[in-house]
């Protein structure tokens, strides 16, 4: 399904896929195939395709057996990966394909590609002439579009079916046409220039597509192969390894973003800490990339349908230059608002993804603590500097150590541990800041393909800080973080606040093939408890409100992820019986956030996302889907204003004007954005962390273990 591909400089840049256009290309309108070359397997292909069944069949983590099942599977996704939104094949095409159902594992063991390239060809044909046919409707000035018709679109691709026919396929597109050009109006252009906008669109599609080679086509159908054992394990061929290549060794600069092909659009999986993105503020997770440009000025390019290596290409560029981004927010059905705003493009440095701290008070008279924060936006190590023997190597835990140090000097009561978006890092940097807070003991055990587990990753001396912790999480905290978190909860050792984790429990690694490299999944993390952090994450002990869909975002959004599972536990201490102080902390949690007006917008706000987030379908009649859009924009503004006057703030008169408070972080939706800042006093969830930490600090005082006597 979807791969994802970092927006910085090469260092940062995790294993990239080049993907092709899938979802944005069409169908045959008269049921005929447009005349084009057929592409054609080489003898390289076949032999790379029984390697890749060989390797995945050995050293794949997950066990499948290749058999009918699977062919079947493969046949599915191979056409979802192709046509997503069911728009393009007919269903007389989806007959004929089904000759092959239960054959593929017979071809692709012998390396016979011939069923899967006959395929790409159909639907690379009917693209061609869709393409064509969608041209000729939107250059012709006699084509009319009624937007005062009462009709709708299914958005719901998993609903959608196959048209039957060509006349369905026609309707169908009618209607997607008709979608796409209201979509644009309802964003401010007139019908001449959506018109316009989408004759680009189209036309760069049908450039792509005929552009298309056997190496394409080759990628495409052996992914839909690999990714079923799960999402993380893919191929590149050697056009795609040799562009990855390229692209490594050059100095180029982005806004510092990970992003992934989902359907036709280019979306936000997470933004990186401390990067151009993150400080700028504006791009969210799950936000879909709808047009770029250069410059202050420059022409917006539509890119809608564009594969992912070309949208990369377009965001980079130079050092201290803006690109300008066109999104539609995240959890938006199509048609709705979009936003626009500038990134100045920019490389990371260390030091500004270093762990930072800040103090902070809670309480009343003489009932005063003293609070301390460490923000750590990835688990960073100078790798090249500890090689030298550089004594002052820069490194997450050496970082940590030191500020509890000054922390504690400035008397604090107990800490929190600012883990959100930190998407991971170094597993070794994961393991030793867990032992700056537990004594000696296992911290992570690690399962084979081979079912041998490895508990190596030790702590190994005796805690640094002996205090209450709170452990702050979201849904962007991922692989190293949960391993730190789901640590500290499994030795009692902190609470654990916020949302559900991503889930990200695989170790992958590269395999070398006569033909282009496998990444291929190798083996899972599991807790000392032997709960696996893969798929469900680290959950938290007490729960806030999420503002990114726990469905959209997160290894539970991937098909075909590896399961949550357990293994036998290790043992382990507890240094605090949570269990028994949870139901009151719980409790007292509760009661805050009920009379507390940013956590009270926060839930609105998420249960406005979600409502719209989960649409099956969308009027096409232009009256009904503005009375829509005003009525989430009123809905919006009235959640905005009940915070607003509950705070003793001037509200607000108009919709308009609630992006702007935002981005002068009065709302609740802007706190906590930006890695690099702390602030409690305007960041909701940090400041209720804080409450939580003190919670816990009294009830330890009043069952007299606050100070760890038993440590």
């Amino acid at each position: 399904m979807s791969r994802s591909q970092v927006l910085f400089r090469p260092m940062l840049t995790p294993f990239v896929r080049l993907l092709l256009l899938a979802g944005a290309l069409l169908v045959s309108a008269a049921g005929q195939a447009s005349a084009v070359e057929p592409l054609t397997f080489t003898k390289e292909q076949r032999q790379a395709t029984v390697e890749v069944v060989k390797q995945l069949g050995d050293r794949h983590y997950r066990s499948l057996s290749f058999d009918d099942e699977l062919s079947s599977r493969y046949l599915d996704n191979y056409l979802r990966g192709l046509d997503p939104t069911r728009s393009f094949l007919l269903g007389t095409d989806i007959e004929h394909f089904n000759q092959h159902r239960t054959r593929f594992d017979d071809y692709l063991k012998r390396g016979d590609l011939k069923a899967s390239y006959e395929i790409f060809n159909r639907f690379r044909e009917r693209s061609i002439a869709r393409l064509e046919w969608v041209l000729e409707r939107l250059e012709d000035d006699e084509t009319e579009y009624d937007f005062d018709a009462d009709d709708y679109l299914i958005i719901d691709w998993e609903k959608a079916e196959w048209p039957a026919n060509a006349e369905a396929a026609d309707s169908h597109w009618y209607k997607r046409l008709k979608s796409d050009l209201l979509n644009l109006q309802l964003a401010g252009r007139g019908l001449d220039d959506a018109r316009e906008v989408l004759v680009r669109r189209y036309q760069s599609q049908l450039r792509r597509i005929n552009q298309q080679t056997a190496d394409d086509a080759f990628e495409r159908m052996i992914n839909a192969l690999a990714t079923l054992y799960d999402p993380h394990t893919s191929y590149m061929t050697p056009s795609t390894m040799e562009n990855f290549n390229i692209n490594m060794s050059l100095s180029l600069e982005g806004i510092g973003a990970v992003l992934q092909s989902e359907d036709e659009y280019t979306k936000v999986l997470r933004v990186v800490p401390s990067g151009p993105a993150d400080r700028q503020g504006d791009l969210r997770p799950a936000d879909r990339i709808v047009a770029i440009g250069q410059g202050a000025e420059g022409e917006m390019v539509d890119v809608v349908g564009w594969r992912l290596d070309e949208v990369v290409q377009k965001i980079r560029g130079p050092k201290d230059t803006l690109v300008r981004l066109e999104v539609l927010p995240a959890n938006a059905s199509p048609g709705s608002p979009t936003r626009t705003f500038s990134i100045k493009r920019e490389t990371v440095k260390l030091e500004d993804q270093a762990a930072k701290s800040a103090v902070f008070e809670l309480g009343s008279g003489e009932d005063v603590y003293r609070l301390g924060v460490i923000n750590i936006p990835t688990f960073y190590m100078d790798f090249e500097a500890y090689r030298n023997r550089d004594p002052n190597y820069k490194s997450t835990t050496r970082d940590v150590y030191r500020l509890l140090g000054e922390l504690d000097e400035k008397g604090v009561d107990g800490v929190i541990i600012d883990l959100r978006n930190n998407g991971g890092g170094s597993l070794q940097e994961a393991t030793t800041l867990t032992d700056l807070f537990i004594d000696q003991g296992p911290v992570v055990q690690i399962r084979h393909s081979n079912e041998q587990i490895s508990r190596n990753f030790r702590s190994h001396s005796r805690a640094a800080y002996r205090g209450p912790v709170v452990v702050l999480i979201n849904r962007l905290s991922a692989s190293a973080s949960e391993i730190f978190a789901g640590a500290l909860q499994d030795y009692g050792r902190g609470v654990i606040v916020g949302t559900q984790s991503f889930g990200k429990g695989s170790v992958q690694s590269m395999i070398p093939l006569d033909e282009g490299q496998l990444k291929i999944t190798e083996s899972k993390f599991y807790r000392i408890s032997g709960e696996s952090t893969q798929h469900r994450g680290v959950v938290p002990d007490i729960a806030f409100p999420s503002m990114v869909s726990l469905e959209d975002v997160g290894e539970s959004a991937y098909d075909h992820a590896l399961p949550w599972d357990k293994i036998h536990a290790v043992p382990h201490a507890r240094y605090f019986d949570i269990n028994r102080v949870l139901p009151e902390m719980q409790q007292a949690h509760e009661q805050r956030a009920a009379r507390d007006p940013d956590f009270t917008y926060l839930v609105g706000q998420a249960g406005l996302m979600e409502e719209n987030r989960n649409r099956e379908r969308i009027s096409l009649r232009k009256a009904t889907r503005q009375a829509e859009q005003e009525a989430i924009e009123a809905r919006s503004l009235a959640l905005e204003n009940i915070r607003r006057q509950a705070k003793g703030l001037e509200p607000l008169e108009n919709f308009a004007d609630l992006d702007d408070e935002d981005v002068e972080g009065e709302s609740p939706l802007a706190a906590g954005r930006h890695s690099q800042e702390i602030d409690p006093d305007g960041d909701a969830l940090l400041f209720e962390a804080g409450n939580i930490l003190l919670d816990f600090i009294r009830e330890l005082e009043r069952q007299d273990n606050a100070r760890l006597a038993n440590f």
